[in-house]
């Protein structure tokens, strides 16, 4: 059986901050990822992992069919519509290019495998400004996004409920499931299969989207809102890799 190929998009951020000393202050920023655990699953049964991160992501998300075949399943992670939607050629000089949110539909449509991760700026996200709400992406996701910001906080720890024992991505790992410290709320859409719940709102789900597959898991693939005693559980690693099994082979 051939390596499977995996690309995940965003994952990324770079932050700014300010020290005051005093009379005095300076300036420092750090780059940061957050995917480090998943690559480490999916390398370890030696699937192909390539991650373009989010400040890449404008340029270099695949651009046509051709490219988006490449690969055998795409994740888009932490990262908002608008990094797909604004190539530098539209956003800074008024060209035309191709409708990236349209092009991933059309591709799972045609037998494509996608997978939308939680985070801040995935589905509507923080303020609702990941904006994957109405777009050609919710077409085919297993969920309906709400316009609004869809974070849900559990810093106190909600557990998921498996609500799918025998699906071949959840088979096999035990309980309970460890905790998790948010999600982003969902709604399941008829035709979609729910694996997991959250707080009774979908929390991992499948969908058969023409002739390809989707998959939601809203919550982080990695801290805060997925802490660190989930990504060191043994069933990290095993969701994952039976998940890029399921949607590639069946």
């Amino acid at each position: 059986m051939k390596s499977i190929r995996v690309l995940l998009a965003g994952e990324s951020w770079v932050s700014s901050s300010t020290h005051y000393k005093g009379w005095d202050f300076f300036q420092s920023a750090v780059y940061e990822t957050g995917c480090e655990h998943l690559a480490q699953a999916l390398k370890g049964a030696g699937m192909q992992f390539t991650h373009l991160p989010g400040h890449l992501a404008a340029v270099d998300f695949p651009m046509t069919l051709d490219e988006l075949n490449a690969y055998d399943t795409i994740i888009l992670s932490d990262l908002g519509a608008n990094t797909l939607l604004l190539h530098p050629d539209t956003w800074q000089h008024g060209k035309s290019t191709p409708n990236r949110l349209k092009l991933l539909r059309d591709w799972v449509l045609q037998g494509g495998s996608l997978v939308m991760c939680g985070g801040y700026y995935s589905f509507a996200g923080i303020y609702g400004q990941a904006k994957y709400y109405r777009s050609p992406i919710e077409e085919v996701l297993p969920v309906t996004i709400f316009t609004f910001d869809d974070r849900v906080e559990t810093p106190e720890g909600a557990i998921p409920v498996v609500e799918d024992p025998s699906h071949p991505i959840v088979q096999g790992i035990t309980n309970p499931w460890p905790a998790l410290l948010g999600y982003n709320e969902l709604t399941l859409k008829p035709d979609a299969q729910l694996l997991l719940s959250i707080n009774g709102r979908p929390l991992l789900a499948v969908r058969q989207a023409g002739a390809g597959k989707t998959l939601i898991w809203a919550s982080d693939i990695g801290p805060h809102w997925c802490p660190e005693p989930f990504v060191k559980w043994d069933g990290y690693a095993r969701l994952w890799v039976q998940a890029m099994n399921w949607m590639v082979n069946g």
